[in-house]
């Protein structure tokens, strides 16, 4: 529809007294919209206080000729909403700037302006000022670059810059105003001065602010003074407003406050004649609560999320996928509706309220003003939005108001209901939680958030194979959790992930070790991307490699890329325990993982190693994985197998300032990236990282160049140094590098064999192994006849027997052996099964004992068999015949 400012006009005239005044105080500005200049009438409103006496009067004049232009271009569809309050956040930032600058050069002329920062919170600082608002604010200043008079002290000189600033935008005379201020949103508003500096707020923040106070913040940005300083404070507040763990707590903490306010608000809260708009149930605040609720909750990780504007920050929220793609829709749109009858209620009178007039006339101008016939109409308009969203909003976090009863009688008669077999050792476990003696359950506020989520917890322990299984895991998380609140209230949030819990409790002692430390793993499994396939490496490292803020040192980075790689092997555990995943699908999954760590760490160790040394001309490190990282098999224990090699020749030099020669260089480099992957850090482990497959083994110098590697793999290696080259791939340098290695590695596994000498050297190495490392028991996968190992060493001699088969997979090894008529075919359903129990085992029975009784369904499940009973059957069938190929290997001496 075409803006209609003829319209527009006649309802101002008609409605507004406010601006009927302004339009005959302003006949430029009006002459303009009257010509539907809408864009000469914003320029002609920005230059109108160019003529004034001083600033104040300027800034007045300015603000109330910018009100007309934006009442009536809003009233007439000129400008959208975000138009309008751009346009009143922009005039409030001039006017700030101007202010400021002029409050200090009225003390101390030929200072700079700087040493004072003027902090936006609330519209504001989003950029979403109402028509007739106030502006909050928060003062900083710097005592050592704050301009001061001779013997002033800083601190009194910040407070005087401060009133002057106050006083030129607040003042009223017979040309209005410019904004009204509110300093409240500062520290301790009641005892503190108006100005603080800058390092004793940042302390505040970080050691004493209020839950709300983080809110605030998301809408936090620098409107006027000192940029600099204004930054420092903002990025010394990030981890503050911004946590990397996902924060539940912040639910409950916005919707108290959204009790509190509806209860000081008690006449607003009921729709109608007299309802509030903004505070009112169903209105503005819950939208932009909703809104900063997700945002605190996924923000310190997803920094795509931390758009200040609300409108902004639901879509945002929608295409990451945190809020349904109708919500955010449907509280756009009221949000839009809200602030559009809001800004018609304050253009009245140009007063700061949102409440629907209670007088019928009063509420009958008001729809008229906004081009409907009445108020019934406009009640009618606003009400199904104001339903929407508070059935949005009142969806947060709802409990289900059970709790668990105290009497131990009581206690033990719903632990049975809910199918605990030993409902005596089930209350002793609650009495001992309800104790406190745990210290993450001391806190009243985590007790609390303990007690909410507490019923649907038994009720999962319950329905799960092993209940007291589960519980006393969960005990060893309770125990070790330096602080519960968060975690127990991100369980009561979200009833599917205690679900997720029960079942990693039962049946995974791997993974509940892993959550015993870092609770926050089970972060990653609110997002339904954590049970889809692993994306590619390239993905993978782009996201492990993505910073969460600037600035970041190597140590942060070693901190933020274990949680990233922790967090995605975690999940693929619970792919195999929530029976969502094909093991040899999460095998691969496991090795694509770490191949994308290797990446990054490699990148970010070398970055560092050449600040300092420089780079080595026409050299660079290349990293070859063997064995199952080579084999893109991994498993939740596997750890890594790696040969460090460099380009170019070694008597190469770097440039840096400080020099070395590059077998030096690389020698140096290579235990720095192996320390990178598997030293702890305050982010945990790792990866335990195994170097000696490398030339001469834990003799040899850790990193050889290209040729020396293909020398001696080609005149001194061993048969079994071949053999483990049949699982090589390289997995860390340019594409370049990649392809000389990986053709030095194809020379060798093609190079003219001695068959009798091949097979005995094989058959020597395969009875070592037996009388040196015999199985753990009948369910060690790999050892033990007709395990993996046999099956390894099998297609091992015949790929090297034969030069064929030549792919570090060892299924499509084996498939293409099978397909060459060298092995039989039943053999790739065998090592499909028994990699597939291998992959298993190490999560849910690592110590390669008989899983539990509850838990030998789900290892079926996974290898595909109907129960325990058909697995095992089918296990020794596949031992058999993997131990009757590897004796036919090892007799056949090609005679």
């Amino acid at each position: 529809m075409d803006p209609d400012f003829e319209d527009a006009l006649a309802r101002a005239s008609a409605c507004s007294p406010f601006l009927k005044l302004q339009l005959e105080a302003r006949p430029d500005v009006t002459e303009l919209l009257r010509a539907g200049s809408i864009e000469g009438a914003l320029e002609k409103a920005r230059l109108s206080g160019d003529d004034a006496p001083d600033i104040g009067a300027s800034l007045r004049r300015e603000r109330s000729a910018t009100a007309l232009a934006v009442g009536v271009g809003d009233l007439a569809g000129a400008l959208p909403l975000e138009r309008v309050v751009g346009a009143l956040s922009d005039l409030a930032d001039r006017a700030l700037g101007e202010a400021l600058r002029s409050a200090i050069a009225a003390r101390t002329p030929d200072a700079e302006p700087r040493g004072f920062a003027i902090v936006a919170l609330g519209k504001l600082g989003s950029r979403e000022l109402n028509y007739s608002s106030d502006v909050d604010l928060l003062f900083l200043f710097d005592p050592e670059t704050l301009p001061v008079k001779p013997g002033e002290e800083p601190a009194r000189a910040a407070v005087r810059i401060g009133q002057s600033l106050i006083e030129l935008i607040q003042k009223r005379d017979g040309e209005g105003y410019v904004f009204r201020v509110d300093l409240r949103l500062r520290p301790s508003p009641e005892v503190t001065p108006i100005a603080l500096p800058a390092g004793a707020a940042i302390s505040y923040y970080e050691s004493s602010a209020l839950p709300w106070e983080r809110a605030a913040f998301v809408r936090a940005r620098i409107v006027g003074g000192d940029a600099r300083l204004g930054a420092y404070f903002l990025d010394a507040i990030h981890p503050f407003v911004w946590r990397r763990s996902l924060d539940f707590g912040a639910i409950e903490e916005l919707r108290a406050i959204t009790r509190r306010i509806r209860d000081h608000y008690a006449q607003g809260q009921r729709f109608g004649p007299g309802y509030d708009l903004k505070r009112g149930r169903g209105g503005i605040r819950e939208i932009e609560f909703f809104a900063q609720i997700h945002q605190l909750i996924h923000g310190g990780r997803e920094p795509s999320l931390r758009a200040p504007a609300t409108l902004d920050a639901l879509a945002a929220l929608a295409k990451a996928g945190r809020i349904p793609a109708d919500e955010a829709s449907d509280l756009a749109a009221a949000y839009r509706l809200f602030r559009t009858i809001e800004h018609r209620l304050q253009m009245v009178d140009d007063r700061q309220t949102h409440n629907l007039p209670e007088d019928a006339g009063a509420l009958d101008n008001v729809a008229r003003l906004h081009g409907l016939a009445d108020g019934r109409v406009l009640l009618d308009l606003l009400e199904p939005h104001v339903e929407r969203v508070a059935a949005i909003y009142g969806g947060l976090g709802e409990a289900d108001g059970s709790e668990l009863p105290r009497d131990p009688q009581a206690l033990e008669a719903r632990l049975s209901a809910v199918g605990f077999e030993d409902a005596a050792a089930g209350r002793l476990r609650i009495e001992g939680w309800r104790s406190g003696r745990a210290r993450s359950l001391r806190g009243a506020a985590s007790r609390v958030a303990f007690e909410a989520m507490l019923p649907a917890l038994i009720e999962a322990f319950g329905d799960s194979p092993d209940g007291m299984r589960a519980m006393n895991r969960f005990d060893d998380v309770v125990t070790k959790l330096p602080s519960g609140v968060n975690f127990y209230r991100l369980l009561q949030a979200r009833p599917g992930l205690i679900r997720t819990l029960a079942t990693i409790l039962a049946h995974a002692p791997a993974l509940a070790e892993q959550l015993g430390r870092r609770p926050e793993l089970l972060d990653g499994l609110i997002d339904a991307s954590a049970f889809e396939p692993t994306r590619a490496v390239d993905a993978l490292a782009r996201d492990f490699a993505r910073p969460e803020r600037e600035g970041e040192d190597y140590q942060i980075l070693l901190d933020r890329v274990r949680r990233r790689v922790n967090g995605a092997r975690f999940a693929l555990g619970v792919q195999l325990v929530a029976a969502h995943s094909d093991p040899l699908e999460v095998a691969g999954g496991y090795a694509r993982v770490a191949e994308a760590a290797i990446r990054v760490l490699a990148d970010a160790t070398i970055a560092e190693f050449e600040a300092v040394h420089g780079r080595v001309p026409g050299s660079e490190l290349v990293i070859l994985g063997l064995g199952r990282l080579g084999g893109e098999a991994l498993t939740h224990a596997s750890d890594l197998d790696l040969i460090y090699l460099f380009s170019g020749t070694h008597e190469a030099q770097s440039d840096g300032a400080r020099p070395l020669r590059a077998t030096d260089y690389f020698n140096r480099l290579a235990p720095r990236i192996t320390a990178a992957l598997s030293v702890p850090t305050a982010a945990g482990p790792l990866y335990d990282v195994d170097t000696r497959l490398r030339p001469s083994g834990a003799d040899g110098l850790i990193a050889v160049s290209l040729p020396s590697f293909a020398d001696y793999q080609t005149t001194r290696a061993w048969t079994w140094e071949h053999m483990a080259l049949t699982r090589a791939r390289p997995v860390y340098g340019s594409d370049e590098a990649r392809g000389a290695l990986g053709n030095i590695v194809e020379s060798i596994l093609l190079q003219p064999r001695d068959v009798a000498g091949l097979v005995a050297d094989t058959a020597k190495m395969r009875a070592e192994i037996a009388a040196h490392k015999p199985a753990k028991g009948p369910y060690d996968i790999k050892l033990g006849d007709g395990g993996l190992v046999d099956l390894e060493f099998a297609v091992q001699t015949l790929q090297l027997r034969h030069g064929a088969a030549l792919h570090p997979q060892l299924e499509r090894a084996v498939r293409a052996l099978a397909e060459a008529g060298l092995i039989p075919c039943e053999i790739v359903s065998a090592h499909n099964l028994l990699t597939r129990m291998l992959v298993m085992f190490r999560l849910v029975s690592p110590s390669s004992d008989a899983p539990p009784e509850a838990t030998r369904p789900l290892v079926a499940q996974a290898c595909g068999m109907a129960d325990w009973e058909s697995l095992l059957a089918a296990h020794d069938e596949a031992r058999h015949r993997i131990f009757k190929l590897w004796r036919d290997v090892a007799a056949d001496k090609g005679e």
